[in-house]
């Protein structure tokens, strides 16, 4: 992948021998606790981590992703389309998924007014405005015990987007209505069969089991949005209405952990209630909207988990002949820890593997709707 390289500015190295490896990054007077990792010689950062302390304004967009902060803008475009610059110019910018963080590289920052600062021999990485007071040797000076390696830099793996699944053998493992008073166990029995999974979460639910969201993001699980109150009448009142308990679970999902999300599954799935209407006024906002294509019925089944293991299994085999990968509706509850494990087993054993959900993969939806 390019490199989106600012006029006037050079290539900032991964190290003197051009070895890939990780850096704290400075941002203006503080050693944040980003970690800028080098790939191809180029170092990348998390784009909503560095958002945040930069005070950025991220806004979805239909095509892309909008930066405004510092004294400019841009537009990351979609599908790896570049930036599009204040002008109207479309650059090429590389950027790759990585632990379901969105990576750009570390000169976007360039763009939007503020300098970069690079001494490999002081493992110094630094972005700064006018506000910042020290000068680069001042600052390695004061986290000079922080910068430096207590090890020597052991060269990484460089970075490179994960490869998709086989298709028709990766699975979207999903749950809704969470977190719980069990969620904790949930989460045990996937990390003892090393699965991941995407959580659609509730916001009052979120409130109610602040400890539960922080382990789901801790441990790298995929963080989405289920609305707030999961009440039809309440939900479904207006697009607005919509919109505004997507936003709510989302602002509860920052607050508790740091981060938020595009990802989105409206209560009882989109259809019929998520018309057109409801779709533009949500989607425009830079949600991406997801259903299902395997209905476990751990909701309506309960205790009776030979007809949820059933079930399940009987749909993902009619995908098999398709080539179609299973996203697979189950819902965080005490009922589904039964099951669970006798279906994460089968799934292993015929060879498929598990992939969280991310904000630039092609959404799943009712609708057919794309953005």
């Amino acid at each position: 992948m390019s490199l989106f390289l600012i006029m006037g500015l050079v290539q900032i190295p991964a190290n003197a021998e051009g070895n890939s490896t990780t850096l704290k990054l400075g941002v203006n007077d503080k050693l944040s606790a980003i970690e800028a990792v080098s790939d191809k010689g180029t170092y990348y950062v998390p784009l909503r981590s560095l958002a945040d302390e930069l005070k950025w304004t991220l806004t979805g967009l239909a095509n892309g992703i909008h930066i405004s902060g510092g004294s400019g803008s841009l537009t990351l475009l979609k599908n790896d389309g570049g930036a599009m610059l204040k002008d109207g110019k479309v650059v090429p910018m590389s950027t790759f998924v990585q632990n379901g963080k969105l990576m750009v590289p570390l000169k976007v920052s360039a763009s939007l007014g503020y300098s970069i600062s690079y001494a490999g021999d002081k493992y110094l990485l630094r972005v700064k405005d006018s506000s910042a007071q020290l000068t680069d040797g001042a600052f390695t000076d004061k986290y000079a015990a922080e910068l430096k390696p207590k090890a020597p830099v052991v060269p990484v793996t460089p970075v490179t987007p994960a490869e998709p699944g086989k298709p028709g053998r990766t699975v979207y493992l999903t749950f809704d209505d969470g977190p719980s008073a069990t969620t904790g166990e949930l989460l045990d029995i996937l990390h003892k069969y090393n699965v991941e999974a995407t959580f659609f979460m509730l916001g009052n639910n979120m409130n109610e089991h602040p400890a539960q969201v922080k382990r789901i993001a801790k441990e790298g699980y995929g963080l989405a949005l289920h609305g707030v109150t999961h009440r039809k009448e309440k939900f479904y009142a207006s697009p607005s209405a919509a919109l505004a308990e997507m936003s709510g679970a989302n602002a509860t999902l920052k607050k508790l952990t740091g981060v938020s999300t595009t990802l989105i599954r409206t209560p009882y799935g989109s259809k019929p209630y998520f018309t057109k209407s409801f779709r533009d006024k949500v989607l425009t906002q830079g949600y991406h909207l997801w259903d299902w294509n395997v209905d476990s019925y751990d909701w309506k089944y309960k205790q009776n988990s030979d007809r949820i293991y059933n079930t399940v299994m009987d749909q993902v085999n009619k995908l098999k002949a398709s080539k179609t990968n299973p996203v697979i509706l189950m819902h965080d509850q005490k009922a589904t820890l039964k099951v669970l494990p006798r279906i994460l087993e089968k799934l292993k054993k015929e060879g498929y593997t598990f992939k969280l959900i991310t904000k630039d993969m092609e959404p799943l939806n009712f609708w057919k709707d794309k953005r």
